[in-house]
């Protein structure tokens, strides 16, 4: 006991330090994030846009999917280029155009002699570096070379997200379709959002010889080259990652092993529970689950396909139905939706399981909540496809349209229902727990747990409402990995760990106080990490450089914890075959295994290969961030989702024989069409991509001239086979489930099956 008060004591002063680092940090961003001017003018005061057109232009952005199509400072989709480092590099490029026509005649700098193009590039860097931003009257200054480059770049910004015909090889490329904004008007005020971007990530900040952006991203032509502190805090963070690694394998060396083995019950203990009416509610929510997983699935198909047909998908324009930034948007929503449902239905299953009690009225709530999440789902999504098709207009899209920010896209109506009903859901499972909590007993640390990472995960997503429509994007970004990160990647974490062990010890593998201990402790090491970890994704969203420093440190941290999982893997397997009756959970427990394996290499080795400053400086926004992202999102939350989701269904049919065939067939063909997607193109793909950017800058990484190569196509191509297995191991699980219900064989509940994998 005397331990366990210990490690609630360090946990909470853990969490209370962060957050106050945490928080204090979003007041230093706040008040040194790029300034939004007034006014921007030429040598006589001459309007060029004002900040109404960079306002609206951002607007528009955000309603035509904003991340989703291409990205901005390196958050956002990977076929369209980065906006900001493509109207940056060809602004640049623009202005010594005009140089070269006035002074030398000719219509192209690329046509001077060797030795003048160097002259030009160094004088291009004196006029777009310096910081003419005036606080006084909130009014940038611009010369009236730059301003007639802006012009030019305008004009080809203009014509690509129109309908002319001269930009339509590009369009293409990019898979965007016709008339993306049909409005002249709108198109003028895009191209303002996307210049002052572009002028944020190449302005110096007040005093300093460094940009609002942190010299993202990389062009020698303008003089955007990694800051010291992105050489200096990469090293700490990995003598950070060693250290941290080290200290967690003394540890575990000194403390593993002590416990005594429990007495293995002779039958299951879960069988036993009995299934209250809210409990057999949940079994919609599962439904649901794989109805929404298949359908990520076939729009994640049409999304890697528009990259090699652009507009089309085998001769069907059907980009004028589904464009790309549409389909990428529901397919990384659906993504986060299906994973979160799994766990909402798993709280709500576990909560009457633990406590032996079934509230008044818990069925209804369980009901209610249900069909909010499909009023959410089919109400976020049409809203969203009248925004990207333009339908909407810009003065409801914020509300009930697209936000444009990846995996927070929702408009803020759907995201305030959401936000009720994660409200909803805290009421349900809090109320169903709550017995449990006030008896006590061995238990109570780890159902105390559960209840906190519960109020956590209904209350952290309003994280996401702490944004306007014109909030400064610096603090946008703040905020929103506020949800992505630590909502998803945090709280449901530990509410996960707690659930696994509070199954554990009812099955009667774990010790109580063993499990107490251990999961207390694993909360403690990803915490130390994973909340200031959020920071590495914001080195350069228009931050101080106190984010680089703190965001590399802590982010180090978090692959210790994923090392601690790694330890536990083979554990949690040879608990699957301690005893005969155990094999009912085995493909629960395998699935649990291939969480512990996608950490290591999911959020582990792909994630510390581009968290490091120096890393992300050339790596962001490039296919290595999706070979991370894919392996960790499903590989982690997606495996352990669909765990939970299997030992809910063992408790709500007990009786009915599982095909074991069918669940080895999905369980294997989901990891090897995982790992094929990650090896055969988004990682190759990456490392070409880092050689290009390394080689010629950014934006040339990202460009139409690099990514419609052959090689590239080949790449893309190369995803069929690996993408086709992993979705016979999708369908394999939705037969397997279906077959629950429908035409089940039955047996009894003890029944042991055959230990084979």
């Amino acid at each position: 006991m005397n331990s366990t008060r210990k490690l609630w004591v360090g946990l909470a002063t853990l969490l209370i330090a962060s957050f106050a680092v945490l928080l204090w940090v979003g007041g230093e961003i706040h008040r040194q994030q790029p300034p939004m001017p007034e006014r921007v003018v030429g040598p006589k005061g001459e309007v060029v846009f004002t900040r109404q057109d960079i306002e609206t232009g951002r607007q528009v952005w955000q309603s035509i999917g904003g991340q989703q199509l291409g990205s901005i400072w390196g958050h956002g989709g990977y076929v369209a280029p980065d906006w900001s480092a493509d109207w940056l590099h060809r602004e640049a490029e623009a202005v010594m155009d005009v140089w070269a026509k006035r002074e030398a005649g000719v219509d192209s700098h690329t046509k001077l002699a060797p030795d003048v193009r160097a002259a030009y590039e160094a004088r291009v860097k004196a006029v777009m570096r310096p910081n003419t931003y005036d606080e006084r009257t909130q009014t940038i200054r611009l010369d009236v070379d730059r301003i007639a480059a802006i012009e030019h770049v305008a004009q080809h910004y203009t014509s690509l997200f129109g309908n002319d015909p001269a930009t339509a090889g590009l369009r293409e490329a990019y898979a965007m379709r016709n008339d993306t904004v049909p409005d002249a008007d709108h198109r003028r005020k895009l191209t303002a959002f996307y210049w002052w971007t572009a002028w944020a990530a190449v302005t110096q900040r007040p005093g300093s010889d460094i940009t609002y952006t942190a010299n993202w991203p990389s062009d020698e032509l303008v003089g955007n080259k990694p800051t010291s502190s992105a050489f200096v805090w990469t090293v700490f963070s990995v003598l950070f990652l060693i250290a941290g690694i080290a200290l967690l394998g003394w540890h575990y060396a000194v403390n593993h092993g002590e416990e005594m083995a429990p007495t293995l019950p002779k039958t299951d203990p879960l069988a036993s529970i009995k299934v209250t009416p809210s409990m057999k509610a949940t079994a919609k929510y599962f439904w649901v689950v794989i109805a929404l997983f298949l359908t990520q699935i076939l729009l994640g198909a049409i999304t890697a396909h528009y990259q090699v047909e652009g507009q089309q998908a085998y001769g069907f324009a059907l980009s004028d139905i589904l464009p790309y930034s549409l389909t990428r948007t529901w397919h990384t929503q659906l993504a986060v939706l299906w994973i979160a449902t799994a766990w909402l239905g798993m709280g709500l299953y576990i909560g009457p399981a633990i406590s032996g009690h079934e509230p008044k009225f818990q069925r209804l709530g369980v009901n209610v909540l249900w069909v909010c999440l499909l009023v959410i789902v089919v109400g976020a999504f049409a809203g969203q496809w009248l925004a990207v098709m333009q339908k909407l207009g810009l003065e409801r899209n914020f509300w009930f349209g697209h936000q444009g920010w990846e995996y927070v896209d929702l408009g803020r109506f759907w995201q305030w229902f959401l936000f009720i009903g994660l409200g909803l859901w805290l009421t349900l499972v809090g109320r169903s727990l709550w017995p449990a909590i006030r008896n006590g007993g061995e238990s109570r640390s780890i159902v105390m747990l559960l209840f906190l990472s519960t109020v956590a995960i209904g209350l952290f997503y309003a994280a996401g409402l702490m944004w306007g429509e014109h909030t400064s994007l610096s603090m946008v970004e703040y905020w929103r990995w506020w949800v992505v990160h630590l909502w998803v990647e945090g709280f449901f974490e530990v509410f996960a760990v707690a659930v696994m062990s509070f199954l554990f010890t009812r099955l009667g593998l774990l010790q109580v106080r063993t499990a107490t201990i251990a999961v207390l402790f694993a909360t403690i090491v990803f915490m130390a990490g994973g909340v200031l970890g959020t920071l590495h994704h914001l080195y350069f969203a228009g931050t101080p450089t106190a984010v680089i420093a703190l965001g590399a440190s802590f982010s180090a941290l978090e692959v210790v914890p994923l090392a601690y999982v790694g330890f536990e893997a083979y554990h949690s397997y040879k608990m699957g075959k301690a005893t005969p009756w155990m094999q009912r959970y085995r493909w629960p427990i395998m699935f649990f295994i291939a969480v512990a394996f996608w950490n290591l290499v999911g959020a582990g080795l792909f994630g510390f290969l581009i968290n490091p400053p120096l890393s992300l400086y050339y790596m962001q926004g490039l296919n290595l961030t999706p070979t991370h992202g894919h392996t960790a999102l499903f590989g982690v939350y997606g495996m352990l989702g669909i765990g939970l989701m299997l030992f809910c269904l063992r408790g709500l049919k007990p009786d009915v024989e599982w095909n074991e065939k069918v669940l080895r067939t999905s369980f294997w063909a989901m990891n090897i069409g995982l790992a094929g997607m990650a090896l055969l193109t988004l990682l190759p793909l990456g490392i070409l991509q880092l050689n290009a950017a390394l080689k010629h800058g950014y934006w040339y990484a990202r460009s139409a001239e690099f990514m419609q190569q052959p090689i590239v196509d080949l790449l893309v191509w190369m995803r069929v086979p690996a993408d086709t297995i992993f979705s016979v191991g999708a369908l394999a699980l939705a037969w397997f489930v279906f077959r629950l219900w429908v035409a089940p064989r039955r047996v009894a509940a003890n029944a042991a099956v055959p230990a084979r994998v």
